[in-house]
């Protein structure tokens, strides 16, 4: 297997740059500016159709949620506290697998190519 560095380093190596004479920066200074929208704006669409399904589903259910509340009320507390820690687990584990991935890899410091 190729790794990533080798590849690109390959590729910029195997294409010789052609000057275009400034070309291409008045094109891209020509192109207009990304508007990217609100992060505020983002959120509360998420949070009003979270809600909105959420109400969808209460109505569908035709109270059996409320059924399942006032039995798990019903519950030792011991076993709420053992469902919400295994809850929890479940959760941290999968940030944990998501940093992993996201984070990007350590390189080997002895090889640098300058």
């Amino acid at each position: 297997m190729i790794d990533d560095e080798t590849l690109d380093r390959q590729l910029r190596e195997a294409v010789p740059y052609i000057d275009d004479d400034g070309f291409t920066a008045r094109v891209i200074a020509g192109l207009p500016a990304t508007r990217r929208e609100p992060q505020w704006l983002r959120a509360m669409i998420v949070l009003g159709l979270a809600l909105l399904g959420t109400g969808v589903a209460y109505l569908l259910s035709g109270g059996v949620i409320r059924q399942g509340l006032i039995q798990m009320a019903d519950f030792p507390i011991w076993l709420l506290l053992v469902f919400a820690f295994g809850c929890g687990l479940v959760v941290g584990a999968f940030a944990v697998i998501f940093a992993i991935r996201k984070t990007p890899e350590v390189r080997d410091l002895t090889r640098l190519d300058f």
